[in-house]
């Protein structure tokens, strides 16, 4: 149970000030939650639950770390946890509806438990459509909250327990940035930290930079001083977050490039391997190209999304970059960068989309040679331009065209993938393999999985692995 910090007045006036206001209203939300503990007899617990990007999972952890201080303790099974939050995300409405679904599941457990608080928040929630929908049908939620305002759970949390009524706090936009409260981090050994958020973009299928708002960067010196303290914490892997990271910097009072804070990271002490994502292909700067080159702790893995192959259908998307500019960028990195791992995302189906465009797709496929591709089939995404666009492609032509692109970028990716058998690489072990006993998984820098000998001792640690054996998509290793 979280004690209380002595150092906080609740005979005063909450500070208007953050972080101070939310530390205050934790301090409140923990007497709240003791009275509950002690009326219920037992402990109480929560369940967060994670839906969409790696952002999404950096903030999830965020709630966890309120959740924690403010006297709840974790646990898996949301059904019979007394507090569920649902992190959402909309970048596809099939997204919506697993929502919905599972929270009929748990309108069914809230009735057997009097001491449930569910809360929604995330993306989802920036729609206002979906607010509307959740309190005409699904009344029992006590808590709406959207992208924006996250910072503000301890304090939200603190009117519902004392209103016991909904609270709905939807932000249309904002340009704050509030640092420095508490985190509850999913591994010891390696961490997402934000380096911006929103999106200026606008491709037309996105829904993000509706949801997300217009593009804001975090003070460098707080994003180094968030690093410093990953590494006095045992972290040794960090993975710089932003919709587009190559835009960082476009916002402070004293401009700075993305490649410029990348080597200011690279300084920080213990900090073995840097990631980051997503990079848009339309502004990646030779700048950055020449520090990945130099560099010892950026990892050989970018992630560089295509959407599409075809020029024509590139415009349509507005990516602001035309095949042959992608194919000049994909050569450059690897020129300057030859062990470069590249990953991408591609779009099938999108209106307008006709063979002649699948097929450049599928030359950059065949030219590119990804290591790996996620392929999505388009959806219509309410909200955005691409949705009301005409010649929308019949769906059992998407499949076909879907089906072709995925068996071409397996089989590409079981060759690229195979040229490291038979090298010694350096592994961070990441977990007890749970398929086969006395193995453990780890990630190479290029982000590929090897499994080989091993204890749970190994984890969070820097191991050089002999790879044996290429099994398509991970390596079987030895310990050197």
């Amino acid at each position: 149970m979280s004690t209380m910090n002595p150092e906080i007045s609740l005979y005063k006036e909450a500070p208007l000030s953050e972080p101070e206001r939310q530390y205050y209203f934790m301090e409140k939300a923990k007497i709240l939650i003791q009275e509950l503990v002690q009326k219920a007899g037992r402990p109480l617990t929560f369940c967060v639950t994670t839906f969409g990007c790696q952002m999404n999972a950096r903030d999830s952890e965020k709630l966890c770390g309120i959740l924690k201080n403010i006297g709840y303790i974790e646990q898996e099974d949301e059904e019979k946890a007394d507090f569920v939050i649902y992190n959402t995300c909309t970048v596809r409405e099939n997204a919506n509806q697993r929502v919905y679904g599972r929270l009929g599941q748990l309108g069914k457990a809230k009735k057997k438990n009097p001491y449930m608080i569910i809360g929604l928040c995330g993306c989802m929630m920036q729609e206002p459509e979906v607010v509307e929908k959740i309190k005409k049908s699904y009344r029992f939620v006590d808590l709406i909250f959207g992208t924006h305002n996250i910072y503000k759970f301890a304090e939200l949390i603190v009117s519902r327990l004392e209103s016991q009524r909904m609270i709905i706090d939807i932000w249309k936009d904002t340009d704050k940035i509030v640092e420095d409260l508490p985190v509850e981090r999913k591994y010891p050994f390696k961490s997402g930290v934000n380096i911006m958020f929103g999106c200026n973009n606008f491709c037309s299928y996105c829904i993000v930079p509706y949801v997300r708002g217009r593009e804001r960067s975090r003070d460098p010196r707080a994003i180094i001083r968030e690093i410093e303290k990953l590494a006095q914490d045992g972290v040794v892997e960090i993975m710089l977050l932003g919709q587009n990271v190559n835009s960082y910097g476009k916002t402070l009072d004293e401009p700075m490039s993305f490649a410029q804070l990348l080597q200011e990271v690279e300084k920080v002490d213990g900090i073995e391997r840097i990631r980051f994502m997503t990079s848009h292909p339309k502004d990646l700067s030779d700048e950055l190209i020449e520090v990945m080159a130099r560099s010892e702790k950026i990892c050989r893995h970018l992630h560089l999304p295509v959407q599409s192959g075809s020029s024509r259908i590139l415009k349509k998307m507005n990516r602001r970059y035309t095949k042959e500019q992608y194919l000049a960028l994909v050569e450059k990195i690897r020129k300057a960068v030859p062990d470069i791992s590249l990953t991408t995302d591609i779009i099938v189906g999108f209106p307008g989309e006709t063979e002649e465009d699948f097929l450049e797709t599928m030359d950059v496929v065949k030219r590119v040679r990804y290591d790996s591709a996620f392929t999505f089939i388009y959806s219509k995404r309410t909200g955005t331009p691409a949705a009301v666009m005409e010649d929308q492609v019949p769906p059992d032509v998407i499949k076909n065209r879907f089906d072709r692109l995925l068996k071409e970028v397996q089989h590409i990716s079981s060759e690229v993938c195979a040229i490291h058998q038979g090298t010694t690489q350096t592994v961070l072990v990441e977990s007890v393999n749970d398929h086969e006993p006395g193995m453990v998984t780890g990630r190479l820098s290029n982000n590929l999985l090897v499994h080989f000998p091993g204890d749970e001792k190994l984890i969070g640690t820097l191991v050089n692995v002999y790879l044996d054996e290429c099994k398509g998509f991970y390596y079987i290793g030895t310990r050197v």
